[in-house]
């Protein structure tokens, strides 16, 4: 039987502000809030809220049959927090369905699974947590930012204790073998892939509303006919996307959420269900394993890297921010780690390509890849020199660590002491409450024997009189012992 996996990826461009040279080392804010704000409510007025309430209405009227998954970047998140607070309660109420899934990715939406793997964990961590805050949920499937994967990515999502790993089901990797399988890493035989189906997904998420497509206008039951046209033993059929597709790709005046409402209906006349990830990984049988050697994307139609570290340019911001990277670690500054967050983001690196793309890039305030480059290496400037402030660039990273590492284990130390403290604190308290306690009883023992004296001298007494009185009556009324016996 087929089976549907149809996923959503959220993310949030952070946009940095027009930061020139002069600034460095004077200005230590680089975000422009005025357009981070405007570009998050209006993807959620034309977007977000219209899509997720169609999903809900599917979910209501399929019940549990129809079931999609989502991933949130953490800096998606905090955008949302500030500015869209409504999306975050809407993905609660599709949560509190049961047919939803959350899955992990990197914190940041950035790059740092390609050059520290040790960053990467870190933000994977931090990710999970916050689906499980605000959903209950905690990952057991991970989508890598733009669904970057290769082999060695693939052993340490494994590591990490993941089940499942999305990614692109890409020509050149899979050669003459299709994504409508589930494979597993050739490095990590536990882990399972899921192949994202280049075609069907492309054809909502690009080519949907394009009156020139050669498939246009598309329809629901056209669309599931294909996937029930497949060979029978192909039995999974990965549709994932960005969230934004729907009502910024492909507006909302081209039907796109009509037909989307339409294809659980279709799929069930067809006896295709629809699974998440999760399930798909726990149910279904993987047939091979897939070798990826070099690094693959869902971006162009290279797959690969290049969008982000093509040109020389590209590859000289990444060396630079990353050069750092264990040191923002190690130091574990709140600040820092905000600003190191955004800075990470893919987009900042994607605005410098030199690429010719079929999808164009927006560069927002910036003229050229260029002008994009310049403004970012002023920041990264001064990101620099604040992280080098913040520890003498004297002592190197393991040095500094170790630094930390004792320090941090005195405070441990500290922290345990002040516990014993307290508790020897309290101890003694209740000692001395106890103490009272008897104190008291004591001294109305001794206030009770003290009046005890008086009273047994009146017994006595009164005893002494009785014995009397009784003694004086045998007086009285008997005869002599002695003269009786005379007689």
């Amino acid at each position: 039987m087929k089976t549907i996996c149809l996923y959503f990826e959220i993310h949030q461009i952070l946009h940095l502000k027009r930061y020139r040279f002069f600034d460095i080392g004077t200005d230590h804010y680089y975000y422009d809030d005025y357009e981070n704000e405007r570009s998050t409510i209006d993807i959620t007025e034309r977007s977000y809220m219209p899509a997720l309430n169609a999903l809900l209405d599917m979910i209501k009227a399929n019940g549990d049959y129809f079931k999609v998954a989502f991933s949130l970047s953490g800096v998606g998140v905090e955008q949302l927090e500030m500015h869209a607070p409504q999306v975050l309660e809407k993905l609660q109420e599709l949560n509190n369905t049961g047919c939803v899934e959350f899955l992990a990715e990197p914190y940041s939406h950035g790059l740092s699974s390609l050059v520290n793997e040790d960053g990467f964990d870190e933000e994977v961590k931090r990710q999970c947590s916050k689906m499980n805050e605000y959903f209950g949920q905690y990952p057991k499937v991970l989508r890598n930012s733009s669904l970057i994967y290769s082999d060695d990515i693939g052993l340490k999502v494994s590591q990490m204790g993941f089940k499942g790993m999305l990614t692109e089901g890409a020509k050149h990797v899979l050669g003459w073998k299709s994504p409508h399988y589930l494979y597993t890493s050739e490095l990590a035989p536990n882990l399972k892939l899921l192949l994202r189906d280049i075609n069907l997904s492309d054809d909502i998420s690009l080519r949907f509303s394009n009156k020139d497509w050669s498939g246009y206008p598309l329809f629901a039951d056209t669309y599931i006919n294909r996937i029930a046209g497949l060979p029978q033993e192909e039995q999974v059929v990965n549709i994932f996307m960005e969230l934004s597709a729907l009502g910024i790709a492909q507006p909302l005046s081209s039907n796109i959420l009509e037909f989307f409402k339409a294809l659980p209906a279709c799929a069930k006349a067809k006896n295709i269900t629809f699974s998440t990830p999760t399930e798909i990984c726990e149910n279904v049988k993987a047939v091979d394993s897939l070798n990826v050697p070099d690094t693959l994307s869902w971006i162009d139609e290279e797959r690969d890297v290049s969008s982000w570290l093509g040109n020389p340019m590209q590859r000289e911001a990444f060396n630079k921010l990353y050069s750092v990277a264990d040191r923002v670690r190690i130091a574990n500054d709140p600040r820092i780690n905000q600003d190191w967050d955004y800075l990470q983001a893919s987009n900042n690196f994607r605005f410098m390509t030199t690429k010719p793309a079929v999808v164009g890039v927006d560069r927002g305030i910036y003229s050229s890849p260029f002008d994009a480059f310049t403004n970012y290496m002023n920041i990264l400037g001064d990101f620099i020199n604040r992280v080098n402030n913040l520890y003498s660039t004297d002592i190197d990273n393991d040095e500094l660590e170790g630094l930390l590492t004792t320090i941090k284990n005195q405070g441990d130390e500290i922290e345990m002491k002040d516990k014993e403290i307290s508790r020897l604190q309290a101890k003694i308290e209740k000692i001395e409450t106890e103490s009272d306690k008897f104190r008291e009883q004591v001294e109305v023992k001794c206030t009770t024997k003290k009046e005890t004296p008086k009273k047994s001298v009146a017994k006595k007494e009164t005893i002494k009189k009785s014995v009397a009185k009784k003694s004086a009556t045998k007086k009285v009324g008997e005869e002599p012992v002695t003269n009786s016996s005379k007689e």
